[in-house]
């Protein structure tokens, strides 16, 4: 049955007929998908459940693509459209970027992928009903059922149909995302995605995703997030060569520990076999190797200086909006006393704790704690990243 339902052809074929249209765009997105469905089928040892949500998932993403593709070409106008300079948070995963995000999508100058539009893109949002959209409700129904089928999820990483969405769930429709190792285990896919792909079809495919989504509901500045976009800050640069960066940062060893325990809860759909040092070992040097990436990306100029603002975890969850103003400050951005409000009264709506507080300790990865602190050398002593273990 694994076979069967992860065959890429197979899966093609019953996302044009279920979606109708026949024309994926540029062909970029072809060697992502074999490489998937074949690590899916040989390296994930998926469970029943694993098969039909992997198989569901790409269906989606290929039904989003064939849709917005059809979108565009009858809509040039918006295909030509320009997207604004972003802002584009960067840091690596558990650095405290969804927070930020959520905070920063609450000015009203601020235009984010919320979760809601971007599973279901079209017809592109309205303003008159972006807060009232039935799939709003549809998309928040179905996210209701995660702590049920994720039992613990909720208190590592909230999720929400209003929440802000991250970039992953956008390139994952060329299948050139770091979503798929974060859901499952593919290492042949993670290693090709990293070391071999190249990443500027992924984010081309970006910009027309953000056109649909802007057609009829714009804002001064798009604000975007992934811990994907440290691997690959060149191409996100090339694509969008006047974006504003922000990287947060966190002791790397805390990120490992943290982002192993978080990637054994979330395999456990899909998977019997989701023990939390087998995440470490897999995901340890890909994080390690994407801190350095940004130290390299500094060092050489492929991030200009006056376009990067850093944020240290620990200044931000001990005054959050004096990182804020400081944030803007740097950006150039004006934060209005509203905006500020808006952030404020969505903090109290959403505490830290709000879902459980995520227990993890780095004891639990099986790691050599030494062996890791010699290898995050380089990423601490260029930001000036504290040790917290």
């Amino acid at each position: 049955m694994t076979s069967a339902l992860l065959d890429p052809e197979r899966l093609v074929a019953q996302a044009k007929e279920t979606t109708g249209p026949s024309d994926f765009g540029e062909d970029t997105w072809q060697e992502g998908l074999e490489r998937l469905t074949t690590a899916l089928r040989e390296e994930a040892a998926l469970n029943e459940i694993g098969v039909q949500v992997a198989s569901g998932e790409i269906l989606n993403y290929l039904g989003s693509r064939l849709q917005i593709t059809d979108w565009l070409r009858r809509h040039p106008e918006a295909a030509s459209a320009d997207v604004t300079p972003p802002v584009v948070i960067v840091g690596q995963g558990r650095t405290g970027t969804t927070i930020l995000h959520d905070l920063l999508a609450q000015d009203p100058a601020h235009r984010v992928p919320l979760t809601w539009e971007v599973d279901r893109p079209l017809p592109p949002p309205e303003p008159e009903t972006y807060e009232t959209d039935p799939r709003i409700a549809e998309v928040q129904t179905q996210l209701g059922m995660t702590e049920l089928l994720i039992p613990g999820f909720l208190p590592m990483h909230p999720i929400g149909a209003r929440h802000a969405q991250e970039c992953v769930r956008i390139t994952a429709c060329d299948f050139r995302s770091m979503i798929f190792p974060t859901q499952y285990r593919v290492p042949s896919y993670a290693c090709w995605l990293l070391e071999e792909a190249a990443m500027a079809p992924a984010y081309r495919w970006h910009r027309r995703f953000l056109q649909v989504l802007q057609a009829r509901h714009r804002r001064p500045r798009w604000v975007l997030k992934s811990p994907a976009h440290v691997w690959c800050l060149g191409a996100l640069l090339h694509e969008y060569p006047n974006a504003l960066l922000v990287q947060t940062h966190r002791d790397p060893l805390r990120i490992i520990a943290s982002l192993a325990s978080l990637l054994s809860t979330l395999r456990r759909l899909a998977t019997d076999e989701s023990p939390i040092p087998q995440g470490a070992a897999e995901f340890s040097p890909y994080l390690i190797d994407g801190l350095d990436r940004s130290v390299t990306a500094r060092l050489d100029g492929t991030v200009p200086p006056d376009r990067v603002v850093d944020v240290h975890f620990r200044d931000f969850m001990a005054d959050p909006f004096a990182t804020i103003r400081n944030v803007y400050e740097h950006l150039g951005l004006a934060l209005s006393a509203d905006a500020e409000s808006r952030m404020r009264a969505f903090l109290a709506a959403h505490p830290q704790d709000e879902h459980g507080r995520h227990q993890y300790t780095f004891a639990d990865t099986g790691l050599d704690l030494a062996e890791w602190r010699e290898r995050a050398r380089r990423y601490q002593e260029h930001f000036g990243v504290a040790s917290e273990i």
